[in-house]
Order: structure tokens, then sequence, then C-alpha cells
């Protein structure tokens, strides 16, 4: 299905890895020029390469750490300078680290704020200007977690549901010209994945990483975990005058969890 996305200007936070990657790889499979940020050069590079392949959009890929407040302002900067203009955002975040409330700190706390809900806010407030004059999308990833709650992952969990406030209120405040909407992911097969299976492992959860994995499955209705692809194409069409009459909404991605 053809989107309409093509020669529009895309951006990504976080997009060199997990559903970021995902989301931005669909948007440059669509013709949209995109631009990523990540912290691991390898990862940027990588991705650099990939998203060149899939479209025949221009790709910008710079290191970025989005807890940073100035970088993140850079990146949008950047993106506007680079394309010519902004069209639409896809906010998205690696996990703050697993752990039960007694086992974080203050500082747990605050990073994982910093992360996960002021990234957004200084992404959406930074892109506003460019994104009103064209009318365009902010997209932000978050979790099923914000819905329900999911044992081990009081930070995300809880510093989530922010964004989902964040969103709901964007979604007047910046309409009619901005659409704000969430996509919140289940289970998909991403290193955050791997990462929290591993560490289940390492408790003495799993036997081993595909004990885990089916484990995992089992407690999804379509009996797998999820493709990042299949959220990509979800941000995809949010992004796309398809979804013109959508904004405020979060749409589980979770094979039937939610």
């Amino acid at each position: 299905m053809d989107l309409g996305l093509a020669g529009d200007a895309a951006l990504v936070t976080a997009g060199t890895s997990g559903l970021g990657r995902a989301s931005a790889e669909a948007l440059a499979r669509e013709g949209a020029h995109v631009a990523v940020c990540g912290r691991t050069r390898a990862h940027i590079d990588d991705t650099r390469d990939s998203l060149e392949s899939l479209g025949d959009g221009d790709v910008l890929a710079v290191e970025a750490d989005i807890t940073d407040r100035e970088r993140v302002e850079g990146f949008v900067t950047d993106t506007v300078d680079a394309f010519g203009g902004l069209d639409h955002v896809v906010t998205s975040a690696g996990g703050p680290p697993s752990g039960a409330f007694l086992d974080t700190d203050d500082e747990d706390w605050y990073d994982a704020y910093d992360l996960l809900v002021m990234s957004v806010v200084w992404t959406a407030r930074t892109a506003h200007p460019h994104l009103e004059d064209g009318g365009g999308t902010i997209t932000a990833i978050t979790s099923r977690s914000v819905e329900h709650a999911i044992d081990g992952l009081v930070l995300s969990n809880s510093v989530r549901r922010g964004v989902i406030g964040l969103v709901e209120t964007l979604s007047t405040e910046f309409a009619p010209d901005v659409r704000t909407n969430a996509v919140l992911p289940g289970t998909h097969e991403t290193s955050r994945i791997e990462d929290l299976i591993e560490q289940g492992i390492e408790r003495g959860e799993y036997d081993d990483y595909d004990a885990a994995r089916e484990e995992w499955g089992a407690g999804i209705p379509l009996e797998r975990i999820g493709r990042p692809e299949e959220l990509g194409d979800v941000v995809a069409f949010l992004a796309s005058d398809r979804a013109s009459f959508l904004n405020g909404v979060s749409v589980p991605i979770d094979g039937g969890q939610t």
C-alpha cells in the first residue's frame, strides 16, 4: 500500500535499534527522508546503510543521547536543515532498567523520567513550529505497560504513563495542525527483550533463551511475540493521510494481550 509519504521528512529518536529502527525502516520503505539518532556508532552506521537501501529518500544518521536536551534540540534542528523541513516525528527510547520498586533509588527515577518523558517533551517542543507549518504528525512509542503493569518493570510501568498524558494533551493543544498519537507495543523481538530474558535467566526464572521466548509467546493470544516491522508499519500508517482522522489515540500492538 502506498501511504503517500514519499518526499516527506521524518525524524525518529533512538532510531538506530529496536522498535525505533523498525519505524525508521518502515518510513524509508515508503520513500520518506528519514533522520535517526543513536548513541552507538556501529548501530548508527548500520542503520544508515539499511535506510539508504530501502528507499529513495535521503538519510541523516547522527550520534545523540536523548537524555541530553541540547543534543535532542540539535538533532531536530539538524534534521530541518538537512531536509528543508519536518513532517513527522516518532519518539522512541530504550527501556529503563528492570527491577522491583525496592530495588530502585531516586537517581533511577530521575534517569527514567529524562529518558522516557523529557526526551519527548524536548523533541515535541523543538519540532512543533516546523510540524505546524505543514500539518505534521507526532507518534510516541511507549509500551503496553501503561495499561497493564508488567512484573519487574516498575520504572517503565510508572514513568511511561506520563508520555500518554502528554500525547493526549498535545492532541488537543497542537490540533488541528498536528496530529499526536501513541503506539503501545507488547513483546517484540528486540534487543530490549533479549536483555530482559537474559536477566530472567540470571535470576533463575528460565532455563535458557528458547524456553523463555516460548513462555513469553504462550501468554499472547496469537501465541508468538511480535516482529519489529509489524509495529513499524503501524507507525508509518499513523504518519500518513490514511490515518488523517486519528488523533489522541493509543494503539496497542501486542497480539491481543491488552
